[in-house]
């Protein structure tokens, strides 16, 4: 049993993102916590952990349909990866969750799993993430196992430092070089421009969905870039995006792509601008509204590297 806390808000008060309702409700009863700690309705965080191994499986310009068999491989491994990451997350902050609106509502924090539950799930995962990690090269093999570090190290990020949202970028932006080295069985020089590139964006895009939990935050003592910088933070956007579309261009002139994919960058740039334009750091619903926009703008960059081949 999980101990109660006297200050722990119920799940249903205030503002939430989980989504228990659609397909997650037809589950039968007893799989839906782990649909729920998986974060399985919202699969907003499954693309964003697939979209920088994305783009780094198309820049290496690989045959097509080894590039495809690697997309394929690369979207099951987000899936997967995303949930271990989720549960990992929520073993760590299952106290500090009770204390956030927005999250006391998971599973862990709500009482809905156990401790032990969660840790065979986990255990589950990690062999599923084995599984696909075997059927990639030796350099991806010894990425995708220094990433579970990163998996690890990150929910401690928050307890000491302002700058969670960095070690995030460093840890979904993995799949940047680990993409890459799959399909080109090496690492090579426009990884470290696409790779400081994917860390901004998320730096970024990870910065205004914690303005969601900034108040809740505070209180329990959680650090974020969202406290960090606070009412500057659309000046701290126009930094972290700026710097993201740099780097790309920098990575595309580096692997030789045609200057239609250079051109076509404008089109996420232009979607990065709007979120800026459009941030309101008080309005929690409209925060969550920009930070999923992010699917469309990695897509764009994709669909760049595509036109630049």
């Amino acid at each position: 049993m999980i101990e109660a806390m006297p200050n722990a808000l119920p799940a249903d008060q205030g503002f939430t993102d989980i989504r228990p309702t659609g397909w997650i409700a037809r589950l039968p009863v007893r799989l839906r916590p782990f649909a729920l700690l998986a974060r399985l309705d919202r699969p907003i965080g499954i693309w964003l952990l697939f979209l920088p191994g994305l783009w780094s499986i198309l820049l290496a310009g690989a045959g097509v349909w080894f590039s495809l068999y690697l997309i394929v491989l690369f979207g099951i491994g987000a899936a997967v990866m995303r949930a271990a990451g989720c549960t990992v997350n929520d073993l760590w902050d299952r106290k500090l969750d009770r204390l956030v609106a927005r999250t006391a509502g998971r599973p862990l924090a709500s009482g809905a799993l156990s401790v032990p539950q969660a840790l065979g799930f986990l255990v589950g995962l990690l062999v599923a993430g084995l599984v696909i990690l075997l059927l990639l090269d030796r350099t991806a093999q010894i990425l995708g196992v220094v990433s579970l570090v990163l998996v690890a190290l990150y929910p401690a990020a928050k307890r000491v430092t302002f700058w969670p949202q960095m070690m995030l970028g460093f840890t979904f932006g993995w799949g940047a070089p680990m993409g890459y080295a799959a399909a080109h069985g090496s690492l090579d020089w426009p990884v470290l421009p696409l790779y400081a590139a994917t860390i901004l964006w998320i730096l970024g895009y990870d910065t205004i969905y914690a303005h969601q939990d900034r108040e809740d935050d505070a209180m329990a003592g959680i650090k974020s870039t969202a406290l960090k910088f606070g009412a500057d933070t659309r000046r701290f956007l126009i930094v972290c995006y700026g710097g993201a579309i740099g780097l790309l261009l920098v990575a595309f002139i580096i692997a030789g792509l045609r200057p239609l994919g250079i051109v076509a960058l404008a089109a996420p740039a232009a979607l990065l601008a709007w979120q800026i334009v459009r941030l309101d750091i008080d309005d929690p619903v409209r925060c969550l509204a920009l930070f999923k926009l992010n699917r469309d703008v990695g897509l764009l960059v994709a669909l760049a590297v595509l036109l630049g081949r």
